[in-house]
């Protein structure tokens, strides 16, 4: 009998959530003062804090600023757009997709959402999935 089972999707960094509903990022929160981080933490670069929740961080931001990037390493296509984007109150640093690279189509102040994307998969099929944003329209 062939297997039918779905070939399993893997998200690139730990803080992106595929496997309850709507893909989003999360983040440890001090809970002390509140200051978010993405990676792991033994203590809050803000106030020492020791203790950490899980947040969940908003889908849609406002674009506060980002570079055009024209030479990257070898395979990486260019241009793209890296910014970093106001989730809530969260700064989220990102690429941008779907959007020409360019001053005319991107500007500071406008509104973006969250998207995936698939990197591939390997011989398993196993397939590793990316975070960047998008134009909301």
């Amino acid at each position: 009998m062939a297997d039918t089972a779905t070939p399993a999707r893997v998200p690139i960094v730990e803080y992106l959530v595929l496997d309850d509903g709507d893909p989003h990022l999360v983040a440890n929160e001090c809970t002390n003062c509140g200051a978010r981080f993405f990676d792991r933490r033994n203590a809050c670069a803000s106030c020492f804090g020791t203790e950490f929740t899980s947040v969940r961080i908003a889908e849609e931001g406002e674009l506060r600023t980002f570079t055009i990037v024209a030479f990257a390493a070898p395979g990486v296509e260019v241009p793209f757009v890296s910014g970093v984007i106001d989730c809530a109150g969260t700064s989220v640093r990102g690429n941008l997709r779907n959007v020409e690279p360019d001053a005319d189509h991107v500007r500071t102040g406008m509104r973006v959402r969250l998207t995936t994307y698939s990197l591939g998969a390997d011989d398993r099929g196993t397939e590793a999935i990316g975070f960047a944003f998008e134009p909301a329209t």
